[in-house]
């Protein structure tokens, strides 16, 4: 069993992201505090590879935590970008990712339908959710209406061809 030691590129703005994740996304939090760092410790490596350094034996990993479908949809995925020191038997936690956690943990934001908003660029948050819900109320993502649509357009090119031919 390997054992590697878990250190923090920049520890101070590494911990104001993780406990802006505690406050806004506990489900994330607790997936990174009690599943991903001790399999760090153990030399297990979650995520995918982003990228190697053979000369100075290094490989940076990006580690996706599970987070709601709307925030990943306004804000994008939470992730955690660390390096794995082989030599050393280091793991290196560099950043979580996106940038809305360090906004999280320097002013509170506020929740519109359920998702954190940024302070900074509110508007465009707001849009993307509205744009978001109306995309599912109104049936855009609805396959049922899909169908429908994919239906009524193979009879009409049938008809077309039927009188191209005819």
């Amino acid at each position: 069993m390997h054992s590697y030691v878990v250190e923090y590129l920049n520890e101070n703005e590494f911990k104001k992201k993780e406990k802006s994740l505690k406050k806004y996304n506990m489900i994330a939090f607790k997936k990174l505090i009690f599943d991903c760092v001790p399999a760090l410790r153990d030399g297990t490596f979650p995520g995918e590879v982003v990228s190697r350094n053979s000369t100075e034996n290094f490989v940076k990993y990006e580690y996706k935590l599970p987070t709601d479908h709307l925030f990943s949809k306004v804000h994008g995925d939470i992730k955690l970008h660390y390096t794995v020191y082989e030599a050393q038997k280091l793991v290196m936690l560099n950043d979580l990712s996106p940038d809305i956690l360090s906004e999280g943990h320097q002013k509170e934001l506020t929740a519109y339908k359920g998702v954190m908003v940024s302070k900074s660029h509110a508007e465009r948050d707001m849009f993307k959710i509205n744009l978001l819900n109306s995309m599912n109320k109104n049936g855009f993502l609805n396959s049922k209406i899909l169908i429908g649509v994919g239906i009524v357009l193979t009879i009409l090119l049938g008809v077309i061809i039927y009188l191209i031919v005819k």
